[in-house]
C-alpha cells in the first residue's frame, strides 16, 4: 500500500469524506477508539476497504504541515495500540504507518472496513455521519441498512455486474475531454470504478459506456392524465448516460414554451415561461443521479397538459433523513456516479437542488411512494383552454389529483392493494375503496380476476 500517495490522493478531495479524518496533533485516547468505530463501520457503508485517520494534515485546507504525533505512546501503563487493540471488537487488523511528505512527518492509521457485523469499541458501535461520530443505536436505520450491507443483500452500481460485457467508452473519453478533463487509458476502469470485485464491468460503466442500451424517455399526453391520448414519446438513450443527461435537459427548453402576455401591456411584452427551468433541471439531474439503476428501470418523465411528472425508482438513500433530504444534505445513492457528476460539475455537493424545487414549488412538488420518487413541476399557463376539474370531457369526468395517482400507481403495479394505497396517498382504506368504486363506475378501471388474485386494468 502506498502510503505517500494515499495521502495525496486523500488530500485532493474537496472535503472530508465519512471513511477518513484528517488531524494535525490531536490525540484522545477514548475518543480515537470512538473513531476507529466510525470510521470502519463507514467504511463497509460506502463499500471501501479501508477508512484512514491522518495525522499530519490541515483538515480545513488539506494542507500538509506535518506532526508530533507518538503513535507508540502508552495509556494505562500499556502501549496505546494493544489497548486499542483489546477494546474492539470484533477484532481488525488495523496499523500505524509513518511517511514523509515535502518534508514533513505524517502518520496514518490503516483501518480496515467492518466485515459480518459492525466494528465496536467498548462494545458500543459508532457511525460517522457527515463530519460527525454518533453512536449507532440513536441511529436504527442505518444500523439496519449497515447489517444488510454486510450481509451482502445490498446491491449497487458498483457490485452488480453489468448485462453487456463487451464495453467500449469512447464518447465517454470525448465528454471528458469536452470539460477540459484527460482520461488515462490505462487507469480510468479503475479510477472511475467501473469494475466489480470479481473484475467484471458494473452497471455503473454499463451506464457510461457508448451503448448503455438504457434509454431516458419523455412520454408526452395530449391530458391531464395517462388515460389520455399519447401524443409523443421522445427517446434519449442507447448512448453514454451524460449524453442522453444533456440531450434530456436541452429538450427541456423545447418544452418551455415562452408565453407573451399582453393584458397589462405598457411598452414591453411579458414574456412568461410555462415552467422554472431552474427547478427543472435540478429534477432532471438528481432522478438520473439517484435512480436506483439496479432495479433495471430508468426514470421516467411524463409531460400532461398541466405538468411535467419527473418519477425516478427507489427511495432515499439509507443514510438520508426526510427533513436532511428537504434541507439540502446531501447523500448519494449511487456515491461513484455522484462523484463524476461533481467532477464533470453536472451536480454540486452544496445541496442547492431540492431547496430550489421547493422554493419555488414548496414541499407538496415532491410525492414519496413505496418504490418511487416524483417531483410535480406545475405549468404556469396564461391562456388556459382546458376544461375544470369536474366538468366533462367527452364522456368522461376529469379526475382530481388523488385519482390522477391511483391511477398513475395502477398502471406502475397493477397488483397493487388498497393497503398500499392507503400509505401512498395517507388516507384511510375506506376513502381509498371509495375512490375506487368511482374510478370503476366511470369506466376509467376494470378489475380482471378475483380479488385475490386478479389485477387492475387501466382503460
Amino acid at each position: 500500500m502506498d502510503i505517500k500517495q494515499i495521502v495525496m490522493d486523500l488530500c485532493a478531495l474537496n472535503d472530508e469524506q465519512e471513511w477518513f479524518e484528517f488531524k494535525e496533533n490531536w490525540f484522545q485516547p477514548e475518543t480515537l477508539g470512538e473513531y476507529v468505530s466510525a470510521l470502519s463501520n463507514a467504511a463497509a457503508f460506502h463499500y471501501k476497504k479501508y477508512a484512514f485517520f491522518v495525522w499530519g494534515v490541515n483538515d480545513v485546507t488539506h494542507d500538509i504541515v506535518g506532526t508530533i504525533f507518538n503513535q507508540y505512546c502508552v495509556h494505562n501503563q500499556e502501549p496505546y495500540q494493544n489497548y486499542l487493540a483489546r477494546s474492539l471488537s470484533p477484532s481488525i487488523n488495523f496499523n500505524f504507518e509513518e511517511t514523509e511528505i515535502n518534508g514533513k512527518r505524517v502518520v496514518v492509521l490503516i483501518i480496515p472496513a467492518a466485515t459480518e457485523i459492525p466494528t465496536a469499541f467498548k462494545e458500543k458501535r459508532y457511525l460517522r455521519i457527515g463530519s460527525s461520530k454518533c453512536n449507532m443505536k440513536d441511529y436504527p436505520k442505518r444500523e439496519i441498512e449497515l447489517f444488510k450491507i454486510l450481509d451482502g443483500r445490498t446491491e449497487t452500481i458498483e457490485t452488480l455486474p453489468a448485462k453487456y460485457q463487451e464495453l467500449t467508452f469512447q464518447k465517454l473519453f470525448g465528454y471528458y475531454g469536452s470539460k477540459g478533463i484527460v482520461l488515462n487509458p490505462q487507469t480510468f476502469i479503475k479510477n472511475l470504478g467501473l469494475k466489480n470485485e470479481e473484475g467484471e464491468f458494473n452497471i455503473l460503466a454499463q451506464l457510461l459506456s457508448d451503448d448503455s442500451h438504457i434509454p431516458l424517455r419523455v412520454s408526452i399526453f395530449d391530458g391531464e392524465t395517462k388515460g389520455s391520448n399519447l401524443f409523443s414519446v421522445r427517446e434519449f438513450g442507447n448512448n453514454c448516460l451524460l449524453y442522453s443527461l444533456d440531450e434530456l435537459l436541452r429538450y427541456g427548453d423545447v418544452l418551455n414554451l415562452i408565453q407573451t402576455d399582453e393584458s397589462e401591456r405598457v411598452v414591453e411584452r411579458k414574456e412568461i415561461p410555462l415552467f422554472d427551468n431552474k427547478a427543472f433541471r435540478e429534477a432532471i439531474i438528481n432522478a438520473v443521479l439517484h435512480n436506483k439503476w439496479t432495479s433495471g428501470n430508468e426514470p421516467m418523465i411524463s409531460v400532461f397538459s398541466n405538468r411535467i411528472e419527473i418519477l425516478s425508482r427507489g427511495t432515499l438513500a439509507p443514510a438520508q433523513t426526510m427533513e436532511g433530504f428537504y434541507m439540502g444534505e446531501s447523500v448519494p445513492v449511487n456515491e461513484k456516479l455522484s462523484e463524476i457528476f461533481l467532477q464533470l460539475h453536472i451536480s454540486e455537493k452544496s445541496g442547492r437542488g431540492v431547496p430550489k424545487i421547493t422554493e419555488m414549488y414548496g414541499r407538496d412538488a415532491f410525492l414519496f411512494r413505496e418504490n418511487s420518487i416524483v417531483v410535480t413541476i406545475p405549468f404556469e399557463r396564461i391562456h388556459k383552454s382546458m376544461n375544470k376539474i369536474g366538468k366533462k370531457v367527452g364522456n368522461k369526468k376529469i379526475l382530481n389529483e388523488r385519482r390522477q395517482i391511483i391511477l398513475s400507481e395502477m398502471r406502475d403495479n397493477p397488483n397493487i392493494t388498497a393497503a398500499q394505497l392507503h400509505r401512498i396517498l395517507g388516507i384511510s382504506e375506506t376513502a381509498v375503496d371509495n375512490n375506487i368504486s368511482f374510478l370503476r363506475k366511470n369506466g376509467y378501471i376494470e378489475r380482471v380476476g378475483s380479488k385475490k388474485t386478479g389485477f387492475w386494468k387501466v382503460i
